[in-house]
């Protein structure tokens, strides 16, 4: 089974299609456009929202054409989505394809099949049940919205590509296991849809052969924030047309979105979210045994309750800026991030010094066109490290060692949406294996890359006379970054963000320029 992800896209298009569509075409003609992928009928599980009220949303993505209907395929992606006018944040909280339920008759399943089931227990009503009676009692969804295997990728391709940091080198050959074909080095980079093949998107956020579910969730809601740091308002109204047609034939919806007035109610919502930022929830996992010959994914009620409740609390918005001021330059000053100067030493509690392993990376590297800086403090613990090419200490058996080549450290040039190369080079660096936990260290002449251009700082804080800007995603510290007049460089959590905050600055602070 394939997994890959739909709602940023889904998300994306969504926002494409309203905020754009809502000055430019009629309505009508949008709820004209959407029969193409033939609504859902009659999904007695949803719950209609009352006018400008919050909604969620259950994103489906679904092993079968748009437009086959149910009882041919499992779900393969389960997400759903918060959009709350009051809140700074849009809400996403996926749910685990191998979460184990309890059938009608006694025995066990996993969630991921429900869908494929034919019958009053199946289908999306099927889906909505089970989630209301054994995961998240209160659930209400207010729509659904599926997209196809092919639908991502023709989607992702219309958005004109994503730029995504790739982890870690991803390879894999259908010819020595069955797994599909993929082929990614490591790095932030251009990724593509529906003829990238084992380069492109596709492979990247379906890849889950050596990696734990809550890895692969997290890659998809990573994937999320990085297309919606990629397009622009003027791009989406520019493209409108093409975005709707794409939209229309690659996803199903509900019927209540079949109607003039529900699409107007969530596109009023979606517009006014335009500038929210996403948030990710993590749903609680306590093991993953393996029961007979599949591998389940297992939870408790309690915790479960507590993923949903901070799946629908808003999250505060900020206070107001104040009213603009002319400076003594003349130009109008507004609010910039808080800025958190340190006074005292910054701890490394968790870190140990590593300056060799940054060194040998830097001469693995060889002549760049550019200056290279690496982390003198590194993570602490019995598996991290730099992944070399040298050792082979990060290759993935059963891959041939050439298939790391260059990947453990790599230089490469990266395209800008203008076609511009910049040169560029990534150190990747390992926290767990077994759980396929890796961070990195980034540099590039590119200066205004999507990644830091298209997410608010969440802060600025100066340590040892150095600005770094740090990122936030849900509280946690998912990349920070530093200028100078020749590029740009940061660090880059983990997909699940499982480095602490404190240790993310620290490492960025130990940034060491190569002499």
């Amino acid at each position: 089974m394939w997994r890959f992800l739909l709602a940023g896209v889904v998300v994306i298009a969504c926002a494409a299609g309203t905020t754009a569509v809502a000055g430019l075409l009629e309505f009508k003609n949008v709820v004209d456009a959407l029969k193409i992928g033939k609504p859902l009928k009659h999904v007695k599980e949803l719950t209609l929202p009352p006018p400008g009220a919050p909604q969620t949303l259950l994103l489906i993505g679904a092993d079968h054409r748009i437009g086959e209907g149910t009882g041919v395929g499992n779900t393969d992606t389960m997400m759903l989505a918060r959009i709350n006018d009051n809140s700074s944040t849009i809400n996403l909280l996926s749910i685990p394809r191998d979460l184990e339920i309890q059938t009608g008759g006694g025995g066990i399943a996993k969630i991921n099949s429900i869908y494929s089931e034919s019958g009053p227990g199946g289908g999306p009503d099927g889906l909505l049940a089970v989630l209301k009676q054994q995961v998240f009692p209160g659930l209400k969804v207010n729509h659904i919205l599926i997209v196809s295997f092919l639908g991502f990728a023709r989607m992702i391709d219309a958005i004109g590509c994503v730029y995504a940091m790739v982890d870690h080198r991803y390879y894999n050959n259908t010819a020595v296991t069955d797994y599909s074909s993929i082929n990614i080095q490591p790095g932030y980079q251009r990724l593509c849809g529906e003829n990238a093949g084992a380069n492109g998107a596709l492979a990247f956020v379906r890849f889950r052969h050596t990696d734990s579910d809550l890895v692969r969730e997290a890659r998809q809601q990573d994937f999320i924030r990085w297309a919606k740091d990629g397009f622009s308002t003027s791009y989406l109204e520019s493209n409108v047309n093409h975005l709707m047609k794409v939209f229309a034939n690659n996803t199903q919806v509900d019927n209540t979105l079949d109607s003039t007035d529900g699409l107007i109610e969530l596109a009023d919502l979606v517009i006014n979210a335009n500038g929210h930022t996403l948030k990710s929830i993590q749903f609680p996992v306590d093991s993953t045994p393996t029961i007979g010959t599949e591998q389940y994914v297992q939870s408790d009620s309690t915790r479960e309750a507590a993923a949903y409740k901070a799946f629908m609390t808003p999250t505060r918005k900020p206070a107001p800026p104040p009213p603009s001021r002319r400076s003594h330059h003349g130009r109008t000053a507004g609010r910039k991030p808080k800025h958190r100067p340190h006074s005292a030493p910054i701890s490394t509690a968790g870190l140990v010094s590593d300056t060799g392993d940054g060194r040998s990376q830097v001469a693995q590297l060889g002549k760049i066109l550019m200056p290279v800086y690496y982390p003198g403090d590194i993570v602490a613990g019995p598996y991290t490290g730099y992944c070399s090419s040298v050792t082979a200490n990060c290759d993935q058996a059963p891959n041939p060692s050439s298939a790391y080549d260059n990947s453990y450290p790599r230089k490469y040039w990266i395209r800008a949406q203008d076609g511009t190369k910049y040169p560029a080079y990534v150190m990747t660096l390992v926290l767990n294996p077994t759980l396929g936990q890796y961070y990195t260290v980034q540099g590039t002449t590119w200066k205004t890359p999507p990644i830091l251009t298209g997410t608010k700082v969440t802060h600025i804080e100066t340590v040892r006379g150095r600005k770094l800007y740090v990122y936030e995603n849900g509280g946690n510290v998912s990349l920070v970054a530093m200028r100078t007049p020749q590029g740009v460089y940061w660090i880059a959590n983990t997909l699940e963000d499982a480095i602490p905050n404190s240790q993310m600055v620290a490492m960025a602070a130990s940034l060491t320029l190569a002499r």
